[in-house]
């Protein structure tokens, strides 16, 4: 069995769950009906510098919030599919709609309907909290929990493992 690190070389897309992959997932609701969510900076910055260095970065979500589009349009993240019920199915769209194959693709999620859309990827990654069967397939377990660092963790490994992150005294783009 190939190591979960020697698959980062041919990443070309990240695919990521939010709520609790890149929050913690807490959903503070208001009397109103509005909900918030709270992320992590860190997995943010990691999240922009992908789609600076030309990565291909989609959510698929099963939450249908404008706090979450209007989050991942100011890091650069155009490919934002909510309110899926059929993750895999839209992982599948996914695919083909940006000339993508499964093994080009970290695809990191936390619970149970994340689960195929993971079996069906080149790199399945999880956070350290995620459901029992979700840690039971994830070829990566990140040590950081969702909302925490998990996103910058799986995101700084792969493009250190291309030799495209941060290097000292140059300009990262």
């Amino acid at each position: 069995m190939i190591n979960y690190k020697e698959k980062l070389i041919n990443i070309k897309a990240f695919v990521f769950d939010f709520d609790g992959v890149m929050t913690d997932g807490s959903v503070w609701t208001y009397g109103d009906g509005e909900t918030v969510r709270c992320g992590n900076s860190k997995d943010g910055y990691a999240l922009q510098y992908a789609v600076k260095h030309g990565y291909t970065i989609a959510i698929i979500s099963g939450a249908t919030t404008a706090s979450i589009e209007n989050r991942m349009r100011a890091l650069g993240i155009t490919q934002i599919y909510m309110g899926c019920a059929d993750k895999l199915a839209t992982f599948n769209n996914f695919l083909a709609a940006n000339g993508l194959v499964p093994e080009q693709v970290v695809c990191m999620g936390d619970d149970i309907p994340d689960y195929e859309m993971m079996r069906h990827s080149g790199v399945s990654a999880c956070p350290a909290d995620a459901a029992v069967e979700i840690l039971s397939i994830a070829d990566y377990i990140s040590p950081f929990a969702g909302g925490r660092g998990c996103v910058r963790d799986i995101v700084e490994q792969t493009l250190r493992a291309q030799d495209r992150w941060f290097k000292e005294g140059a300009m990262a783009w």
